[in-house]
């Protein structure tokens, strides 16, 4: 948990644990907030806060897209590998199973054993690929 939390920041976690399966711009969640005396710097300041406290992530999506940002505090988030979609930058849970296999697979090959909370897979997702 990030050392302060202001009101401002209070509000900004809250309305990104409401939408925690979103990817949101940084832009969109200032405008959502303006009405909470949020300005987009303010936005920023608390996502880089709240990024280094390890509670929302940052992507980016295809080239000149802007980034996104999700939250991924919840409890459901920590043990997960992530899959992050490059043309949408929607964040999915990767199904434990297959996560578990991918993982022996790595530790067997590689030698090597994956922080499965810091770990995003970055593709095109089902929705994307079909578009």
């Amino acid at each position: 948990m990030p050392k302060y939390m202001t009101r401002q920041r209070k509000t900004l976690l809250a309305y990104l644990r409401d939408r925690a399966d979103e990817p949101l711009s940084a832009q969109a969640i200032a405008d959502a907030l303006r009405d909470e005396g949020i300005s987009l710097s303010a936005v920023y300041r608390n996502l880089s806060e709240l990024e280094l406290a390890g509670l929302v992530r940052r992507s980016l999506a295809e080239a000149g897209r802007e980034a996104s940002y999700q939250f991924i505090g919840a409890a459901a988030c920590r043990d997960c590998l992530h899959l992050t979609c490059k043309r949408c930058g929607r964040t999915f849970h990767m199904d434990a199973g297959g996560a578990e296999q991918l993982e022996h697979i790595v530790a067997q090959t590689e030698g090597f054993a994956l922080d499965k909370s810091d770990t995003v897979l970055y593709g095109v997702c089902e929705t994307c690929r079909d578009d």
